[in-house]
């Protein structure tokens, strides 16, 4: 199950930028794979370019994408966060992961340190590191919480309407069906009806030929009252079927009208 087989992804989006754009700190989404279900939102040069555009950088930002949970610190120094996407029952479809921010005004040496160790030009870092944006804890903490939140009841709402949709178009097939079915049983009511004439004719028919042969019509007789029996059992059957499919029929039309 992914989260595009049910979401709104339009609306998704919608909540990720407006997120962004009132927190200043960078998000992106991925799905249960690891690969981006949105767009990618506050991006940094310090983080996307330079970071990242160094094997050794790329290789521990994975790292942290795949190990790092809530708010935590990145190996570069600054402030990332990772939230799980998940249904009512734990399903974990994906996450959030984003943050990219300062908790604190840098230290320049140490910085300097991390651009040696990952062969990165030093005042490029420097100069990349300055736009980076500086939030206290509780900021990035509460701006985290807050997004985790949002996309998690959104995911849900949309999983719940999803499933729904899914039981009620079942429903209707299912209603379909068993109208399908009902018209199928009214036709052989209609047979056994004409069945049960035909015999109530036979039985008169031999009634009359036992009256006309007398004491050698017996036999006859004994065949018409048989037939007779016979015909009334399948009339009392047919009625009751008939009066059985209405009631269900009834209810049918009920349940497809809401």
């Amino acid at each position: 199950m992914k989260i595009q087989d049910f979401c709104d992804m339009n609306k998704f989006e919608q909540i990720m930028s407006n997120w962004a754009k009132s927190t200043g700190l960078a998000t992106v989404a991925v799905g249960s794979d690891g690969k981006y279900i949105s767009d990618c939102y506050n991006f940094t040069e310090f983080c996307i370019d330079l970071t990242r555009g160094c094997p050794e950088g790329k290789k521990r930002c994975e790292k942290c994408d795949r190990e790092g949970h809530g708010v935590y610190p990145c190996h570069a120094g600054l402030v990332d966060f990772g939230i799980p996407i998940t249904l009512d029952d734990g399903t974990v479809l994906g996450s959030i992961i984003g943050g990219q921010v300062l908790p604190e005004h840098p230290d320049e040496n140490k910085f300097r340190a991390t651009a040696r160790d990952l062969g990165i030009d030093e005042d490029k870092y420097i100069a990349a590191l300055q736009k980076v944006n500086v939030k206290t804890s509780e900021e990035i903490h509460a701006s985290a919480d807050l997004l985790g939140d949002v996309i998690n009841m959104f995911v849900r709402a949309s999983y719940t309407s999803y499933q729904n949709s899914h039981i009620l178009s079942e429903l209707k097939t299912g209603i379909s069906n068993a109208a399908e079915q009902l018209q199928t049983a009214n036709d052989k009511v209609k047979q056994i009806d004409g069945f049960s004439k035909r015999q109530n004719i036979l039985a008169l028919n031999a009634s009359i030929e036992a009256a006309r042969a007398g004491d050698t019509g017996r036999g006859f007789a004994v065949v018409a009252v048989e037939v007779q029996k016979l015909a009334r059992g399948m009339g009392e059957a047919s009625d009751d079927i008939k009066k059985a499919i209405n009631e269900v029929t009834q209810t049918i039309t009920s349940l497809d009208k809401e």
